[in-house]
């Protein structure tokens, strides 16, 4: 999207007031479709720091999410947690991941999380 969607945007700047991080959506972009609920930015990086410094080879990368989001502007980005990429009839990874979205690169999107199986 050359121009993000003023709607999405709309939708991004409430998650990111701290209202809700319930709302789930799903996106398609650059040919994969993500599935999951939106957090306000401070606590997905609040905790992809955490699951970094529990790791025993990535811990040192934790402290660059610990950085205050910058707050000028409107949203440029989406936060995913508990979100899975639908691959066929499959959600991976099966415990839901962490996924940082450019909204202009957002080609489309609906309320909501698609179901998928796993079976």
């Amino acid at each position: 999207m050359s121009k993000p969607d003023e709607l999405l945007v709309d939708v991004a700047a409430l998650v990111e007031s701290g209202q809700s991080n319930q709302m789930s959506l799903t996106v398609v972009t650059g040919g994969a479709v993500i599935t999951g609920r939106l957090a306000p930015e401070a606590v997905w990086r609040q905790r992809v720091s955490e699951v970094l410094t529990d790791s025993a080879r990535l811990g040192e990368f934790s402290a660059v999410f610990t950085a205050v989001p910058r707050g000028d502007g409107p949203p440029t980005h989406l936060h995913f947690h508990v979100a899975r990429i639908l691959q066929g009839v499959v959600g991976i990874p099966e415990t839901g991941g962490m996924y940082r979205v450019a909204i202009a690169d957002v080609s489309a999107w609906t309320m909501g999380d698609f179901s998928y199986s796993d079976n």
